[in-house]
């Protein structure tokens, strides 16, 4: 156990492999209670949400989630967040943990009271089931038919007799759905979702493996590869920010990044020689120091060390070769696309 984001939570119940392995052949049950949730609501709560996130909120239809990110207004990120649409006026935020109360802080001094702005993070236990039998687990304790929920779709309903939120989401690469439900029944749905899935090898899965998962999966960990100093287009966001919408926090810096051009770029690494990169370890293109792991490990899937870093432009083109300093000696690597891991869904997306 360790702290993380205020909470006590486990790295591993049985081991990162085992727990990483079965995820990725089975299913794996993992307690995300950490992460906050806050909900912006009220007439002008769809307006508050647009100026908040760089993403068209509009766009988002009702019980459709969408992943986005919060601006600072010099491009810098408070957080990434995923958002659902609850209500034509009603949006409810999922948020990392260790970024809860700055989050809400944020949110609540741009509101300026046009909307309701409320954390409900204490109300609120999170559990995922992810796997390639995560579907079939989670169907036995609902009636919601599972199959007809398209990735990043969610739907109200019940599981082992609890009304919870289903949302076909995830941050391992797999198939899987998350479920918000109130607090007090967190311990009843855990103790349900274990034994419906124990003749499936559905194991309870710790941050080691998650962290192993969403790294392989190339997603991105704020306070690692997201910060306030660094811009989505830095981030290989680009992709989120919808310039077009109207005024959001940010645009104006994001549009001078976007026509200048970014000085760096969060680019993937892929070891050739034997070593595990962390995060910290500089990152070399010849004799000049480039940038540095923002996350890194050994990926249990392809056997080989990965890792994230910003590195400049001209260092970031796949197939350039970098070294990565571990432990004084610097160990050939070379920039790869993300996902480091490929893996099929024949789930649709929203």
């Amino acid at each position: 156990m360790i702290e993380f984001g205020g909470w006590e939570m486990p790295v591993r119940y049985s081991g990162i492999l085992a727990e990483h392995q079965a995820v990725r052949t089975r299913a794996g049950l993992f307690d995300l209670s950490h992460m906050g949730e806050i909900e912006i609501a009220g007439p002008n709560a769809l307006a508050v949400c647009q100026e908040l996130l760089v993403t068209d909120v509009a766009r988002i239809h009702l019980w459709q989630a969408q992943y986005s990110v919060l601006c600072y207004p010099d491009g810098g990120i408070v957080d990434d967040v995923i958002v659902y649409r609850l209500a034509e006026d009603r949006f409810f935020f999922c948020v990392n943990a260790a970024n809860i109360d700055k989050d809400f802080a944020w949110m609540e001094a741009q509101n300026q009271g046009r909307a309701e702005v409320v954390n409900r993070s204490d109300e609120y236990a999170l559990l995922a089931l992810q796997g390639p039998r995560a579907a079939t687990i989670l169907q036995r304790l609902t009636t919601v038919d599972l199959s007809a929920v398209r990735r990043y779709w969610s739907v109200a309903g019940s599981v082992a007799g609890v009304a919870v939120l289903i949302t076909r989401t995830g941050y391992t690469g797999e198939d899987g759905f998350e479920v918000f439900l109130p607090a007090a029944q967190g311990t009843i749905v855990w103790n349900a979702c274990l034994d419906a899935g124990q003749g499936e090898g559905m194991v309870p899965v710790g941050l080691g493996a998650r962290d192993t998962l969403r790294l392989e999966a190339g997603y991105l960990l704020y306070g690692n590869d997201l910060d306030a100093q660094t811009s989505p287009l830095e981030a290989g966001l680009s992709r989120l920010v919808k310039f077009d919408k109207g005024p959001f926090l940010g645009r104006e810096v994001l549009l001078q990044q976007r026509t200048a051009g970014v000085t760096r770029q969060l680019s993937g690494l892929q070891m050739t020689e034997p070593g595990i990169p962390r995060h910290g370890y500089p990152l070399w293109s010849g004799e000049r120091l480039v940038g540095r792991v923002t996350s890194g490990t050994q990926s249990p899937s392809l056997g080989v060390g990965i890792a994230l870093g910003y590195v400049p432009p001209a260092c970031a083109q796949r197939g350039a070769e970098l070294m990565v300093e571990i432990r004084g000696r610097r160990v050939r690597a070379r920039v790869v696309g993300r996902p480091f891991h490929h893996k099929e869904h024949k789930v649709h997306e929203g």
